[in-house]
């Protein structure tokens, strides 16, 4: 049950909170809101990140910074505003659950209702320094495709 005029935090204890955008999410409740269809899933990695490392099938691609160089992408308000229904929901994917705060800043700005993912795609760095091992969209085994 949802309503507008209620708090998505309300609604949802998995919902938390976060300074400047709706909240933090777990991947599995990002992915059962996008199964749904309450949310759209946006994927803000760079177009070789997700070339190479992995992505997930009906995400919209949507760099917040682009490779090389990490310059933000001019396109990127254009592209969510494209991609969000008005009075949609937005929930955003990078590789560890950074870029898509900024992200998910940048779209509550936009009037967008925003979330970031936590862990992001691939999860933060083990004791070796490797990515994948310790949380994260693929490890949770939500679903992902490797070109």
């Amino acid at each position: 049950m949802t309503d507008a005029h209620v708090s998505p935090a309300s609604v949802n204890a998995d919902v938390q909170p976060a300074t400047g955008y709706a909240g933090d999410i777990s991947p599995a409740l990002a992915a059962q809101w996008v199964a749904e269809g309450k949310a759209v899933l946006i994927d803000v990695r760079t177009d070789a990140e997700r070339e190479w490392v992995g992505f997930v099938p009906g995400a919209v691609p949507l760099a917040w910074k682009q490779w090389p160089g990490m310059a933000m992408n001019p396109s990127f308000n254009a592209g969510l505003r494209a991609a969000v229904p008005a009075g949609g929901k937005a929930v955003l994917l990078c590789r560890s659950g950074v870029r898509s705060v900024a992200a998910a800043q940048r779209a509550t700005e936009l009037g967008i209702e925003a979330y970031n993912i936590l862990e992001g795609f691939e999860g933060n760095p083990d004791a070796e320094g490797h990515r994948g091992q310790t949380g994260g969209w693929r490890l949770r085994g939500l679903p992902w495709k490797q070109n």
